[in-house]
């Protein structure tokens, strides 16, 4: 990877500390971007995220998946991004039914790194019911495990930053389908929908589990439930929200996927033994 070419990484000088000693000579050092990137749909402004300027087509038609601002990708038609020195103006055009339904919604987010949640107004919205998932077939223990480590060779912005978060989407088998990278976790999930979702990997017999490389939130949750995945595992732990969200969901919840361990939280059912 080029660094110096890429829009969403940027190389600074930096001075180093060894020993308790600031290094005289500066070296260079490889940082993660963000910038805003403002949602429009039909000509109004909807959302304004702080995101990691790539693969942006993925995070808006993502977005819309997750949010139920559409229910399937031929609901937006038209999709066209716009760059600008204060960042980056999706617009989307989706279905009269769909924007019918956005604008009597009136909801209003303000997004920043790591919160997927604040500015809304309404907090019944926030926690807003998801769609069960259905049983489907087990996905083996085995699988889950080794999609997370295939994962941790998929992260090149995080090896070039440390900054980055990921998200993937694999087959019952383990095997990755889909990886993206971001500065906001929820961000990450929703690229990764979106590149599924054009790719047609959303339907039964595609994306079975949801990998992330950070803490499972409870939004991460309400993701892979309207994406219809039956099992999320996460690196680190999850909240109690997104557990009992996740029970209510049918969702199998793992935490602290790391190496051969795990803990499972939720649906053990929907798991193999091995």
């Amino acid at each position: 990877m080029d660094e110096r070419k890429n829009p969403a990484l940027e190389v600074r000088a930096v001075h180093r500390v060894h020993d308790a000693r600031l290094e005289h000579f500066p070296e260079h050092d490889v940082l993660a971007e963000e910038m805003p990137v403002a949602l429009e749909y039909n000509g109004i402004a909807y959302a304004t995220m702080l995101a990691t300027p790539a693969d942006l087509e993925d995070f808006a038609l993502g977005f819309s998946l997750a949010e139920g601002i559409v229910e399937a990708p031929a609901e937006l038609y038209e999709l066209e991004l716009e760059s600008n020195r204060a960042g980056v103006i999706v617009r989307l055009e989706i279905a009269s039914e769909r924007f019918v339904h956005l604008k009597a919604r009136r909801r209003a987010l303000s997004g920043r790194t790591g919160c997927g949640l604040c500015g809304i107004e309404s907090l019944t919205e926030a926690v807003r019911p998801v769609p069960r998932v259905p049983q489907g077939g087990v996905v083996p223990l085995a699988a889950v495990l080794s999609a997370m480590h295939a994962l941790r060779a998929r992260q090149p912005f995080h090896g070039a930053t440390g900054a980055t978060h990921a998200a993937a989407l694999a087959a019952a088998d383990g095997a990755l389908l889909v990886v993206r990278e971001d500065v906001g976790r929820h961000n990450a999930l929703d690229k990764a929908i979106g590149a599924a979702a054009r790719a047609g990997l959303l339907r039964p017999g595609g994306a079975a589990i949801a990998l992330m490389s950070s803490r499972a939130s409870f939004e991460l949750v309400q993701k892979a439930a309207v994406a219809g995945i039956g099992v999320l595992a996460a690196v680190s732990a999850p909240t109690a929200l997104a557990v009992r969200l996740a029970e209510e969901a049918g969702i199998t919840l793992l935490g602290f996927v790391r190496g051969r361990e795990a803990t499972v939280y939720s649906r053990v059912d929907r798991l193999g033994r091995r």
